[in-house]
């Protein structure tokens, strides 16, 4: 067992506490590994990444993973918010559940922490270290994140130290976030309802009844079209967890 948690009787948060029993479902990586990857930051650099974190995650039984579809995307858990006085390396700082082993995920403070589900290793923890050299040089492998919607946060995965690193060096740690995709069905509804409501927008534009100022109404019905098309492929679907007695 990793962790328990408890949601409050009034649904405001979640009380959680770790066992310190948790281990990565992803071997430790060597830094050739990561200067192997090129192109740091660019789409086929996270795609990349994000292969070899499947395989692996496909490969062992002590991995998150179970029915339905999931995806990995490049995501950052801080997306939205207003940028943080001491730059990206306070912004996450800030964002850490590092109350140890105890702690508590308030539902109501506007945002989307991240959980350790280990303790987070000291800057000069010698893996740490190592992961700095590599942030310096620009070849730190990403952050695996998982986004738990039971707490409604991310929980590391896999990159304790290497997230660690980044924060000790001020930079922005890449990430990548492990979600549960929405089932086909539920998509499939969501965008027949878009393209339903739009339409019918159209058809009430195009109809016999003069309409002021049709292009300006046109073209706001195709940007939410577009917002609402996306949406489904963007969403999470609930994250499983399993009641104790």
């Amino acid at each position: 067992m990793v962790l328990t948690a408890r949601i409050d009787d009034d649904r405001c948060g979640v009380e959680y506490s770790r066992t310190d029993h948790y281990r990565s479902p992803l071997a430790p990586l060597r830094a050739a590994e990561a200067r192997a990857v090129a192109g740091p930051g660019a789409p086929s650099w996270y795609a990349r990444w994000a292969h070899r974190f499947a395989g692996a995650l496909h490969a062992r039984a002590n991995d998150p993973l179970h029915e339905g579809r999931w995806v990995l995307s490049p995501r950052l858990a801080r997306e939205g918010m207003a940028p943080a006085a001491g730059g990206p390396g306070g912004q996450w700082r800030s964002l850490l559940l590092d109350a140890h082993p105890d702690g508590y995920v308030d539902w109501f403070d506007g945002s989307r922490r991240v959980m350790p589900l280990r303790r987070m290793p000291p800057p000069d923890d010698p893996r740490v270290k190592a992961c700095r050299k590599q942030a310096r040089e620009g070849v730190l492998a990403p952050v695996l994140l998982w986004w738990f919607s039971g707490l409604n946060c991310h929980a590391v995965l896999d990159g304790h130290a290497r997230l660690g690193a980044a924060i000790a060096e001020n930079r922005e740690p890449a990430v990548l976030v492990l979600s549960r995709a929405p089932s086909e069905e539920w998509t499939r509804a969501r965008t027949d309802k878009a393209l339903s409501t739009y339409r019918l927008t159209m058809s009430l534009l195009d109809g016999p009844h003069p309409v002021a100022d049709r292009q300006g109404l046109a073209s706001a019905a195709g940007r939410l079209l577009a917002t609402q098309l996306h949406g489904p492929e963007a969403d999470h679907a609930p994250t499983r967890a399993w009641p104790m007695p």
